[in-house]
C-alpha cells in the first residue's frame, strides 16, 4: 500500500483509503478490517468478493463509488449494494476544497449506528476521517429508487411533477423534526454535544451576506430589468414595480441589521437543534408502509450539526413550489413544532417559529440568490423563446432550474409576508 493513499482515521484506528485506488488496493481484505472496526460485520464473517466498484458521478465533492459486495455468512441486515464516498477529489481543485464537509457526515454516520437514533438513514458499513488532512471516507448501503416500496429519487425544484407534494414535505418534516427534538430531549449519545458543538458566534459568521448595499441595489436593478424582459418566469407578484421600490427600500436596512437577526434567531436554545441543513426532496427517499403511510429517510449528511431549525426548515422548503409555501406553511410548521415536542423537544411558538423562518429566508436571500438572473441567462441565453419556467430547458438545466424557483421563493415570500414590516418588529423589540 503505498503510504500517499492512506492516512490514519480519528475515531476507529485503522488506515484509512484517499481515493478509490486505494480502496480497490485494500480490497476484501480491508473491508472486512474496516466493517469489523465499525461493529458492522460480526468477527467471524468476512467480505468474500467484489462484485461491483463502479465511478458514481455527480455532487459537488470528493470522489464517489458505486461498491456491489459478497459475504461469508449473507445477512439481511448486511446490505450488499453500497455507496462510497471519498472527502477528497485529487483530480478538481475545486471540488477538493470542499473536503472539510464529510467531517460531520462521519460524526452523524457514527452516530446513526447507536441504538435508538430516530430516523431512517442510509445504514452505515464503515466511515471515518482524517483532520489533519481533511481525508475521509463514508461506505453506506446504496438506495434503491424506484424499486421494490421505495419511490424514485425526487428531483430537486421539479416538485409539480410530485404526486401530492404536501405529504412528502409533511413526512420529510418529521423526519427532520423527530432528530431535532430527539437531540432536545437529551435521548442521543452522551457525547452529541460533543460531537456536534453550537458556536452562535461561529453560526453568525456563516452565510454573511457578500455584497456592499449599493452591490445588492445594483442586482435589484438587473432583475428589474431581467424580470421585464422574461416576465413569464417569475410570480407576477414579484415583477410589479411598486414590489421592486419596496425591495430598494427594505435592502439596505436588513444589512443594517444583519448581525441583529442573526443574533435573534441564534438567542433562544430552545430553537437550536441537531439538525439535516439541506434536507430538500432530493436528498431524502421516501415509501409507503403496508398501511400506505407515507414515510421519509435522508441522505447527504454534509454540514450536519447543530443550528437553529429555521435554517433546517428552509433547507427543507427552499426548492419547493410557491403554491407550498403560500397555501400550507402555517400547517407544515404546526406539523414540525407538534412532532420536535413528541419527540422530546420544547413546545415552539408556531408564530415566532414563522418569524425565525422568515428572517432567515431574507438573510439567504440577500446572501446567495441576488445573482440569480446573470446565472440563469448563462445556463440558458435564449429565454426569449421559453413560454414558462415548465420550459423543457428548464427541466434539462438543474443550476437554472434552482436559482429561479429559489429566487422566486425568497421575493414571493417577501412580498407576501412583507419582510420589511417583520425587521421593523423586531428592530422595535430589541431596542
Amino acid at each position: 500500500m503505498s503510504n500517499a493513499q492512506w492516512v490514519q482515521g480519528d475515531s476507529l484506528g485503522i488506515l484509512i483509503p484517499a481515493c478509490s485506488e486505494a480502496l480497490r488496493e485494500g480490497g476484501v481484505e480491508y473491508l472486512t478490517k474496516a466493517f469489523r472496526a465499525s461493529g458492522a460485520l460480526a468477527s467471524d464473517n468476512q467480505v468474500v468478493r467484489i462484485t461491483q466498484f463502479e465511478e458514481c458521478h455527480g455532487g459537488s465533492t470528493g470522489r464517489k463509488r458505486f461498491l456491489s459486495l459478497e459475504y461469508a455468512k449473507p445477512d439481511v441486515e448486511l446490505p450488499t449494494q453500497l455507496f462510497v464516498k471519498f472527502s477528497r477529489d485529487f483530480d478538481d481543485v475545486i471540488r477538493d476544497r470542499a473536503k472539510n464537509q464529510l467531517d460531520a457526515e462521519v460524526r452523524l454516520a457514527l452516530l446513526s449506528r447507536t441504538e435508538g437514533f430516530p430516523l431512517s438513514v442510509p445504514s452505515c458499513l464503515y466511515a471515518d476521517y482524517n483532520s489533519e488532512s481533511g481525508t475521509g471516507i463514508l461506505i453506506t448501503e446504496r438506495i434503491a429508487f424506484g424499486k421494490g416500496n421505495i419511490e424514485p429519487l425526487c428531483e430537486k425544484c421539479l416538485d409539480a411533477e410530485m404526486t401530492d407534494p404536501l405529504a412528502h414535505y409533511k413526512a420529510l418534516l418529521k423526519a427532520v423534526a423527530g432528530l431535532a427534538g430527539t437531540h432536545k430531549a437529551g435521548r442521543l449519545a452522551s457525547n452529541v454535544s460533543a460531537l456536534f458543538p453550537f458556536d452562535a458566534a461561529a453560526a453568525s459568521a456563516n452565510d454573511r451576506i457578500r455584497y456592499t448595499e449599493q452591490q445588492l441595489l445594483n442586482r435589484v436593478a438587473r432583475y428589474a430589468e431581467f424580470s421585464t424582459k422574461y416576465p413569464q418566469l417569475f410570480p407576477a407578484n414579484v415583477i410589479t414595480p411598486t414590489f421592486i421600490e419596496q425591495l430598494k427600500k427594505d435592502i439596505p436596512r436588513f444589512i443594517e441589521h444583519e448581525l441583529t437577526i442573526k443574533r435573534f434567531l441564534y438567542s433562544n436554545p430552545e430553537f437550536i437543534a441537531l439538525c439535516h441543513w439541506n434536507a430538500n426532496v432530493d436528498n431524502a427517499w421516501f415509501w409507503r408502509d403496508g398501511q400506505g403511510e407515507l414515510h421519509c429517510g435522508l441522505i447527504d449528511w454534509g454540514r450536519v450539526g447543530q443550528m437553529s431549525v429555521a435554517h433546517a426548515l428552509f433547507g427543507a422548503l427552499s426548492a419547493a413550489e410557491v403554491e407550498l409555501w403560500d397555501r400550507h406553511l402555517e400547517e407544515l410548521l404546526v406539523h414540525f413544532a407538534d412532532e420536535f415536542h413528541r419527540c422530546g423537544g420544547p413546545t415552539l411558538d408556531v408564530e415566532e417559529l414563522k418569524t425565525h423562518l422568515l428572517l432567515f429566508v431574507a438573510l439567504m436571500g440577500l446572501a446567495w440568490l441576488m445573482d440569480a438572473p446573470a446565472l440563469i441567462e448563462k445556463q440558458i441565453p435564449d429565454l426569449a423563446s421559453i413560454k414558462d419556467r415548465f420550459d423543457p430547458k428548464f427541466r434539462s438545466n438543474e443550476t437554472a432550474r434552482v436559482q429561479l424557483q429559489m429566487m422566486s421563493n425568497v421575493l414571493n415570500l417577501w412580498q407576501k409576508r412583507d419582510f420589511g414590516k417583520l425587521l421593523d418588529n423586531l428592530v422595535e423589540q430589541v431596542f
